[in-house]
């Protein structure tokens, strides 16, 4: 696509005026057999079937070396021989065939016979009057799934299956599965939440009518003629959309799905952040659990989600993000892959004894957890749907896979799988030869059958943005991922049109020196967020202490870290029920409002360019005083029947912010909505974010002028200076690396690339080589310089490492989180002061900061903290009655006193 398409892509959904995004869901697969262990230690084999028609959950366990079957349709455990005998497998010989022959499956297989036994249980008929008894009794009647013909045995062999595995699990630990390997999870896109999503409303919508429809015509008499479309909700399916979209709870009781949280409101503060926001998959784990297992880098998230890209804190390792270049699938149809598999020499199951299914020589054939049958010749068979499939016969993301440990082959079509691509290799020769794969084939050997295609794509989009990632301590690039997402720079091609509720805009946004292989591939050279600084890394001054950074006035001057902050204020002409309405005033050039009202148009409302302050009133706006009774002329009202409703700008005190552009639009009830866009230009100040691209955050600690600064003999003076102490402990070797790829592609004017793991493949340049090229162009070989004091004008002792990192400006700024106050607003009930800086409120004086008190000995401060200044106030008192007064309800002949 080209590059104006390319950034207004978006997988949202325009609701109310605010972009929502969908999360990927993270779930255990359906209809999959996994074996694992209950709370109390039992191994267990668990399915969750879903089709179209049912949704259930199977499980079978062992408790007390018998073995039980668990189904919501029981009210208890029921023992599982008597299950396949009421299937029709009455003989306990073909149930130990069908198990399996081994002398150690038998005998663990005796106990549950010999309950069977005890049940006086030796028929279907019997079999069947046992679990009658057991069975739910429900309030009303569902028609059972018709089994094809009341042919179990399918069933009888899925179940005889899942005991053989669990058996297995119980000889040979190494046969348990693990819930947290990328295989066995799906991911749910939107696409399939919205179908079940619109499956539900839909047939809800056609139940309700046909209820609706049914009572009408048991009436006996009708007069009118019958007309059905009168009797369709026409918006319901848009009112449940909306509604789910919006609250982002999908309550489909039709498939027990009650899940909250699933939509989000797109992440707008960078580019960066949006795409990654799409990528975010989130978890089916409640964030509060301190489990460590799904938290785990698991080796099967190799390529397919980015190990690096996961939020610190509670969440750490549960919300995840797709790497690079992976595929989620989607559904593929069953019908022309079963019956390939037969005419491929799959026997069916039907034909087969129960001795027949596990010969040591045979494998199970398994599609999408149905098992098709047996085959005699597993490797062929599997080799035969590859070629299928590399010649395009069948789907490009059909999955087959030979387990000889469970003597079977699984062949995936389902809808949620990750995948990502490989390039096939033959005895370790590519198959790909006009790209020839120099720096991964050196490895390939006789037994290669895949070759990657680069390295860097097991990152996923925010990590793909560090150069040199593999020299780094791995948290550092972790911590780089939650700070790329704060970064200001561009957000769209669109952004000076966009009317979003904030946006944080870089005023001299410029692509990074040293890029990467993704930073092209994701276009981020095209909306960076970020600067170029020559950075000295050394000491100056004690304001560089704890990672702060000390800046060069001029370069502030020149625009350094210059943002622009715009807020949107929205306000709406209400028309109201009686035919009243909101009316806009030409606002009084004279009196005593005439200066809070100075910004204002002839229309009432802000100028745009105009320099607004708080308490400035930007929409002159009246409403009627009645709105709800019936009223003479609603158009014409007097003037006496309209109040005031202006709304008045409440910012900072000393902040001058513009009012960039107002907007008139009319809202979904027709009513004219006036949107004003106030624009505010910042530039760096003491305590302000910043950080590189290798987690190395630091505040603004200092800002000197530049003759202060200290300068190379080349007359270059740095933007920061950075305190080389922030080196040694976090190990960002990555960062030095930057440096010096910028200082040399400065001097010979060509990008340099840093792409993780690189270096063999030519993505990213070697540290040799950058070395050169400064030599060439008359720097030292290890990016140092030689430098002069600003303050003496002397030579410094040591040589400074020094040279260009890209350094991003964080939306943390001080001036959204400075906060103060004296005596201020107070709360009704309790008489205390408010609460947070948005409601000017107090700075409380808390447990901890009394113990401090304490120890310091500060007894008269204590007494004024927790006495005066917080909570007095003073009431009228009645002397004569003993009691606090109301004011203005005074008994006669009595004189309140304070």
């Amino acid at each position: 696509s080209t590059d104006p398409q390319f950034f207004m892509l978006s997988t949202c959904f325009v609701l109310h005026i605010s972009f929502q995004v969908i999360l990927i869901q993270e779930q255990l697969s359906k209809n999959r057999i996994i074996i694992d262990t209950d709370k109390k230690g039992c191994v267990q084999a668990s399915v969750t079937s879903s089709t179209e028609m049912t949704k259930s959950k199977t499980v079978i366990r062992m408790e007390k070396e018998k073995i039980y079957l668990y189904l919501n349709q029981f009210t208890s455990k029921v023992p599982i021989m008597v299950v396949l005998k009421a299937m029709g497998m009455e003989s306990d010989q073909e149930v130990v065939q069908m198990i399996g022959r081994d002398p150690r499956y038998s005998e663990l297989l005796l106990p549950s016979i010999e309950d069977c036994v005890k049940e006086a249980v030796h028929t279907q008929h019997q079999a069947l009057e046992f679990l009658e008894q057991k069975v739910k009794k429900l309030p009303y009647s569902t028609p059972a799934d018709k089994v094809r013909q009341n042919n179990f045995r399918p069933k009888c062999i899925y179940v005889a299956v899942m005991v053989r595995r669990i058996v297995e699990a119980i000889l040979n630990k190494d046969a348990m599965d693990d819930k947290d390997y990328v295989g066995n999870k799906r991911l749910e896109l939107s696409g399939q939440l919205l179908s079940l999503l619109f499956e539900d409303l839909f047939k809800t919508m056609n139940d309700e009518a046909r209820k609706t429809i049914d009572t009408i015509l048991a009436k006996p008499s009708r007069s009118s003629r019958f007309d059905i479309s009168q009797f369709i909700v026409k918006d319901s399916i848009t009112v449940g959309l909306e509604r789910t979209l919006s609250t982002g709870n999908w309550d489909v009781k039709r498939f027990r799905m009650h899940r909250k949280g699933m939509t989000q409101v797109v992440a707008r503060l960078s580019y960066i952040g949006t795409l990654g926001h799409m990528t975010k998959i989130s978890p089916q784990f409640e964030k509060s659990r301190k489990v460590s297992g799904p938290r785990a880098l698991q080796p099967s998230q190799w390529g397919m989600l980015c190990p690096c890209d996961t939020p610190e804190g509670e969440a750490c390792g549960l919300v995840k993000n797709l790497a690079l270049m992976t595929h989620v699938t989607t559904d593929d149809d069953e019908g022309p892959l079963i019956s390939l598999c037969y005419s491929l020499g799959v026997e069916d199951l039907e034909l087969l004894s129960g001795e027949e299914l596990h010969m040591p020589n045979s494998y199970l054939i398994i599609l999408n957890g149905l098992i098709l049958g047996k085959h005699r010749r597993p490797q062929r068979f599997a080799k035969a749907m590859r070629k299928l499939r590399r010649a395009g016969k069948i789907g490009e993301f059909v999955s087959i896979f030979v387990n000889e440990k469970q003597h079977s082959v699984y062949i995936a079509s389902d809808g949620g799988r990750v995948c990502r691509p490989l390039v096939i290799a033959d005895k370790g020769v590519s198959r790909i030869k006009e790209h020839p794969y120099e720096g991964v084939e050196e490895n390939a050997n006789e037994r290669t059958t895949h070759i990657e295609i680069e390295p860097f794509t097991i990152l996923g989009i925010i990590a793909g943005l560090i150069p040199y990632p593999h020299h780094n301590q791995s948290p550092r690039n972790t911590y780089q991922c939650a700070m790329g997402k704060q970064a200001m720079g561009n957000i769209a091609y669109n952004q000076l049109c966009r009317m979003d509720t904030l946006i944080y805009l870089l005023v001299y946004p410029q692509r990074p020196l040293l890029t990467t292989r993704t930073i092209e591939l994701v276009r981020f050279d095209k909306l960076g967020a970020g600067q170029n600084a020559t950075v000295a890394v050394m000491s100056y001054s004690g304001y560089d202490i704890e990672d702060a950074i000390v800046m060069n006035k001029s370069s502030l001057d020149r625009g350094f870290g210059r943002c622009i902050v715009i807020k949107k204020m929205t306000a709406v002409s209400q028309k109201y029920e009686n035919g009243t309405s909101d009316r806009i005033l030409r606002p009084p050039r004279e009196g005593y409002e005439a200066e809070r009202m100075q910004i204002l148009d002839d229309d009432g409302l802000a100028a745009p360019g105009e320099i607004i302050r708080p308490h400035d009133i930007y929409i002159n706006k009246e409403s009627p005083i009645v709105t709800r009774g019936p009223v003479t002329s609603p158009m014409g009202l007097s003037d006496s029947a309209y109040k005031p409703s202006r709304q008045t700008y409440k910012g900072p005190e000393g902040e001058t912010p513009v009012v960039d552009r107002v907007a008139l639009c009319s809202d979904r009830n027709n009513n004219l909505c006036i949107k004003f866009m106030i624009r505010h230009t910042r530039r760096p100040e003491l305590g302000d974010k910043f950080s590189s691209r290798h987690g190395q955050k630091g505040v603004c600690g200092n800002i000197v002028q530049q003759e202060d600064f200290p300068f190379s003999e080349r007359g270059i003076c740095p933007d920061l200076i950075m305190n080389p102490h922030g080196f040694p402990s976090r190990m960002t070797v990555g960062k030095m690396i930057e440096l010096l790829g910028g200082k040399a592609g400065v001097s010979c004017g060509r990008f340099h690339y840093g792409s993780a793991f690189g270096e063999p493949s030519g993505h990213a340049d070697k540290v040799e080589a950058i070395s050169e090229t400064l030599v060439r162009h008359g720097f030292s070989y290890n990016g140092k310089d030689f430098i002069y004091s600003g303050i003496t004008g002397e030579p410094l002792q040591a040589y400074i490492f020094m040279g260009p990192i890209y350094y991003q400006k964080l939306k943390h700024m001080v001036l959204d989180k400075m906060h103060a106050r004296g005596s201020g607003p107070r709360v009704m009930i309790t008489r205390q002061p408010t609460e947070g800086r948005s409601r000017n409120g107090g700075l409380r004086v808390g447990e901890m900061e009394r113990d401090c008190l304490i120890a310091y000995g500060a007894s008269m401060l204590i007494y004024e903290r927790l006495m005066i200044s917080s909570d007095p106030f003073e009431v009228q008192f009645l002397e004569e009655l003993h009691r606090l007064a109301i004011l203005g309800i005074l008994p006669a002949n009595i004189s309140p006193k304070m």
